[in-house]
């Protein structure tokens, strides 16, 4: 099921903190990465991320778009560099989505403790030493 994107998913960022905007694995990836930093080149969050410009492009036209992510133009060695931001908005999300993560990882830990994993039978968890 598809959420709405746009300025309207940061409110509908649910009250427990789970972001379907930031939940993607290209988008979860890139909040991670501008999370630790005050901003990162596009080049380098190309080739840290390791997937594809267009890609890269898209997902953070979406991250913009919700008012996530900003982005600075600047002339660097005589080319033009975009420099992205975290907003306070978006960190807050990306911040908020990993706790709702932990949250639901733990629950099922919680609930399960002994019982086989559902995705791997046999496997139980936690692990017993």
């Amino acid at each position: 099921m598809s959420a709405p994107h746009g300025p309207e998913q940061a409110t509908a960022a649910a009250e427990d903190g789970f972001d379907h905007l930031i939940h993607a694995p290209a988008r979860l990836r890139i909040c991670a990465a501008l999370d630790p930093v005050r901003e990162i080149e596009f080049g380098a969050l190309l080739t840290l991320l390791d997937i594809s410009k267009s890609t890269l492009s898209k997902h953070i036209s979406m991250l913009s778009d919700a008012g996530y992510v900003t982005q600075r133009r600047a002339v660097r060695d005589t080319r033009q560099r975009v420099w992205l931001h975290l907003t306070e908005t978006g960190r807050s999300a990306y911040r908020g989505h990993v706790a709702a993560l932990h949250r639901i990882v733990g629950r099922t830990h919680a609930q399960n403790p002994n019982r086989e994993h559902p995705a791997e039978p046999g496997l139980t968890w936690p692990p017993r030493g």
